[in-house]
């Protein structure tokens, strides 16, 4: 038996048709992390996220690359913990990931870090780190909701924004409104940020990382949903 990572592959590649059209320097930074949140058992894992796999990908490659992380039960581990089915859960950003402003940042990471004593860095880690905080455009904010209604959100959102620059990604835990700034409407531009997060359960501090649509979260398959 291998791992499942790919739940409805429809759902996903409806996701992936629906992430930005990428330009020839940007790509997509996709995490595949263990969640010891989604456990049972709490102490199994030394920590809540721990990343069995990272990567960038252009987005029409984006559906054989998480193809490529089912591999066999057992061969996700954590020193010699075998990480079991139901911690995992995959990511991806969906503001793109510019190649050129990562590499530029990785040479003077390398710079600073050969000039010291070796402390035991992973140059592959660096780069993938310098690569998922390298965003080359911010089309979409994040504002995470836990703990309330998307019903009684929508209706108090529609108070301070336009709905249809919104899209609402529903999760384990909650759901995401993924507001694109293309289709903000110019009247909520200076207030939108201001009067959101005074709403009950919003956390607007814009990780960038989502769940993948169509994929498995800790025993969940996140969706995209309607709100018209």
């Amino acid at each position: 038996m291998n791992y499942r990572i790919i739940v409805n592959e429809q759902a996903l590649l409806d996701f992936i048709d629906w992430l930005p059209d990428l330009q020839p320097s940007e790509k997509i930074y996709v995490s595949l992390l263990a969640r010891n949140k989604y456990l049972e058992d709490k102490t199994l894992l030394k920590s809540d996220k721990v990343s069995l796999k990272r990567f960038s990908t252009k987005k029409e490659y984006l559906l054989d690359k998480l193809k490529q992380l089912e591999i066999p039960l057992g061969c996700y581990k954590q020193g010699d913990v075998e990480v079991p089915q139901t911690a995992l859960s995959v990511y991806c950003t969906i503001n793109p990931r510019c190649m050129e402003k990562a590499t530029k940042q990785a040479l003077i990471k390398f710079a600073n870090v050969i000039t010291a004593p070796y402390n035991g860095y992973d140059p592959n880690a660096l780069v993938l780190s310098e690569i998922q905080q390298a965003c080359s455009r911010r089309l979409y904010y994040d504002i995470d909701f836990d703990g309330v209604s998307v019903e009684d959100t929508v209706y108090k959102l529609k108070e301070f924004i336009n709905l249809d620059c919104l899209t609402i990604l529903k999760t384990r835990g909650g759901f995401h409104c993924l507001l694109e700034f293309a289709k903000l409407d110019k009247r909520y531009e200076k207030s939108w940020y201001k009067n959101i997060s005074k709403i009950e359960g919003a956390d607007i501090s814009n990780v960038d990382l989502q769940p993948i649509v169509g994929c498995y979260q800790g025993g969940f398959s996140p969706e995209i949903i309607s709100i018209t």
